[in-house]
């Protein structure tokens, strides 16, 4: 599976953007969860499909999260970027 991943530190009060060229799903996952994705299995996440260029994600507690932006299996590829606003 093709995706884009992007780490941060971030809290309650953070913000992080994501900014695509074209629609994609974006997740936002913590480590556990994220080991599961890219191993194929089920997980928990927030996000989902994102049919806007720009997605604001807040994390529910303070810690690492994957952001994590792919096409769902579908062909092509999706250019993003990601960054972290302090609220």
């Amino acid at each position: 599976m093709n995706f884009l991943v992007y780490e941060f530190e971030a809290g309650p009060k953070d913000i992080i953007q994501v900014r695509l060229d074209k629609a994609a799903n974006v997740r936002m996952l913590d480590i556990s969860n994220f080991e599961r994705y890219r191993d194929g299995q089920r997980h928990t996440y927030l996000g989902g499909r994102a049919n806007k260029s720009t997605v604001n994600l807040k994390p529910p507690r303070h810690g690492h999260w994957y952001v994590v932006v792919d096409l769902g299996g579908y062909p092509g590829s999706v250019r993003a970027s990601a960054s972290k606003i302090a609220a």
